[in-house]
């Protein structure tokens, strides 16, 4: 379906990172773009930079995205928002868990519900969910995150399901480590953290995950790229540990 077919696009988690460049990517596509995150400030400067239509909406703020998602009817929904406290399930805390159930899983498929029947209705849209290569990888802590992202994973699969015989296409984006601010927003912004997560790797930036996103959108009708992983070239899945009983 060429791009100019879609006309509008809901954007979660758009104030900063792989949100704001799918934010400007559309928005140079023609297409009109509600962007929508908690920071107001981070909005605004998008929306001068792009011409988007910033929301400073919690994305778990029901009454709200009802609200939007029955003043518009979008073409485009992609769920961005996410957000991580690193440790295994043995440190988690109650809060932490609920957190990331809410954003990561809870607000996903509550958009989903508000605004995929109205695309089936109109046989015309495209669902693009950002998960994680830990969604379908194991690697250490982080359990809660991975679990949430492995249910996007599922939920991706079962919308193809539910659409069958309507020309709406999903789209699951699976980035493995992205140059973004998301380590400072999991870690804190710190010299250490640079070093740790971006300093001297060779990573892809926003821009590549937008530019994949766009590849998506842009496919010929006929065709639904329904699975992209993408990740850095020095990175790769993996690994076994095996340990004695004594260990």
């Amino acid at each position: 379906m060429p791009m100019s077919d879609y006309k509008t696009a809901l954007v979660t988690g758009a104030s900063f990172g792989i949100g704001a460049a799918v934010t400007e990517r559309l928005c140079r596509e023609g297409i009109t773009v509600h962007a929508l995150a908690r920071s107001a400030d981070a909005l605004t400067q998008l929306a001068e930079r792009t011409g988007c239509i910033p929301h400073a909406i919690d994305v778990n703020d029901l009454a709200a995205v009802t609200q939007l998602s029955e003043t518009v009817a979008f073409d485009i929904l992609v769920n961005n928002a996410g957000v991580d406290r690193p440790g295994s399930i043995l440190q988690a805390d109650a809060a932490g868990i609920d957190l990331l159930v809410d954003v990561n899983l809870r607000a996903v498929l509550q958009l989903t519900r508000l605004i995929v029947p109205g695309m089936a209705a109109r046989n015309r849209g495209h669902v693009v969910n950002i998960s994680s290569i830990a969604a379908s990888y194991h690697f250490g802590g982080n359990t809660t995150y991975h679990a949430t992202k492995a249910a996007v994973h599922m939920l991706s699969r079962q919308l193809r399901i539910d659409l069958l015989g309507k020309l709406v296409r999903v789209t699951e984006i699976c980035p493995g480590r992205v140059a973004t601010d998301i380590f400072a927003h999991v870690h804190g912004d710190s010299p250490e953290t640079r070093a740790r997560f971006l300093d001297g790797f060779l990573l892809p930036a926003a821009k590549d995950i937008a530019d994949a996103i766009a590849f998506a959108l842009a496919a010929p009708l006929a065709v639904n790229v329904g699975h992209i992983e993408i990740m850095p070239t020095l990175q790769v899945p993996g690994g076994l540990s095996t340990m004695r009983a004594d260990g």
